[in-house]
């Protein structure tokens, strides 16, 4: 762990590398990554904590594989993202919101460094179903070609009504770290940030930079409108949601910069776009 919290910031910003033709991954290392490998490797150059062999296993890889199956965990409903194995609510009930969200799509954070597929986080889109009213233009439309199509993305974020990105680590993060990394992705879609763009950073950065950040803790974005926006993290990793509002954002360059990292033409996790848009597809099919 301490080799890979040492890796500058860069590691955890840039857009992923998706593998294409297959994925492997290794059983007698506990499931936090996955490794785009062929056969087995010796890794004691890049991680030396890490058994110096492996055996791994091939097995595919899709960006249009779809949300798993759903189960049931007391009265909640949940859908499990297939990479991480976790499991997101299939209607969220946020601090701040008026309504419950309906899941529309998951994925995960992936970069891969030194031959090493890492995965950092799960995350989810969830949405009030009245925006599918507002998606008619794209009804019939294959997931593929929306998935191209990135003024369909441009009309969810526009539309005022709530949204959210819930991002669960599937691995221990320092505050600081995962801050570092989003700024990252955030700061060249934001050319000249005005002062309240900075005051709004600031706010983002006071949140997460000064706490550690554990496994399985859970970190909503909740859009009001294009231009006011909520941040919940949970207290504890235990909690599969926030129970508070930690700060309210208040600026459309930072808001939607935030939208466009995990949706945009260039989105940090392909994944999650691709579930969305197959999600999407399924949705306006049913409507009436």
């Amino acid at each position: 762990m301490a080799a890979v919290a040492s890796m500058p910031a860069s590691f955890w910003a840039s857009s992923p590398s998706v593998p294409t033709k297959s994925r492997t991954t290794f059983s007698n290392v506990k499931s936090r990554l996955s490794l785009p490998l062929n056969k087995s490797h010796s890794f004691s150059n890049f991680f030396p904590t890490f058994p110096s062999r492996f055996s791994l296993r091939s097995s595919g890889f899709s960006l249009t594989t779809p949300i798993s199956a759903s189960s049931s965990s007391g009265n909640a409903d949940y859908r499990q993202e297939p990479a991480t194995k976790v499991k997101f609510q299939a209607s969220l009930s946020i601090p701040g919101c008026s309504e419950s969200l309906s899941l529309v799509g998951t994925g995960y954070r992936e970069k891969v460094f030194a031959l090493i597929g890492v995965k950092v986080y799960a995350v989810g889109l969830h949405v009030n179903e009245s925006i599918f009213g507002k998606l008619d233009a794209w009804r019939g439309r294959s997931a593929a070609e929306m998935m191209k199509d990135s003024f369909l993305f441009e009309t969810i974020f526009k539309v005022p009504m709530e949204k959210s990105i819930s991002i669960v680590l599937v691995r221990d993060v320092d505050g600081k770290t995962f801050w570092d990394s989003l700024n990252e992705a955030i700061s060249p879609r934001i050319k000249s940030p005005s002062p309240d763009d900075e005051t709004a950073l600031s706010t983002f950065r006071s949140i997460l930079g000064g706490r550690p950040l554990k496994k399985g803790t859970s970190i909503v974005l909740a859009w009001m409108n294009s231009a006011q926006m909520l941040v919940c993290v949970s207290s504890s990793s235990d909690a599969t949601t926030p129970s508070s509002v930690d700060a309210k954002i208040e600026s459309a360059n930072v808001t939607s910069a935030l939208f466009d990292v995990f949706l945009g033409s260039n989105a940090i996790s392909p994944s999650l776009k691709a579930s969305v848009t197959n999600g999407l597809e399924v949705a306006l099919k049913r409507r009436p």
